[in-house]
């Protein structure tokens, strides 16, 4: 099932973290989803946000 979102464990995957680091970047994209009045899902972070906050960083899911 593809989601929407990614969890803490894959964000730190991607990013070379540690899953308390990655539970702060989620955080903190949140938090900036929030300001501009978007619902935010605690511990999970928009692929497509990430994506474009972290450009070169998630490599596109390719379906089966």
């Amino acid at each position: 099932m593809n989601t929407i979102y990614f969890t803490a464990q894959e964000v730190a995957e991607l990013l070379g973290v540690s899953r308390g680091q990655a539970y702060k970047v989620i955080k903190n994209l949140n938090e900036q989803l929030a300001k501009k009045g978007y619902i935010v899902v605690s511990g999970k972070v928009s692929k497509k946000y990430f994506a474009e906050k972290y450009y070169g960083g998630v490599v596109e899911e390719k379906e089966v």
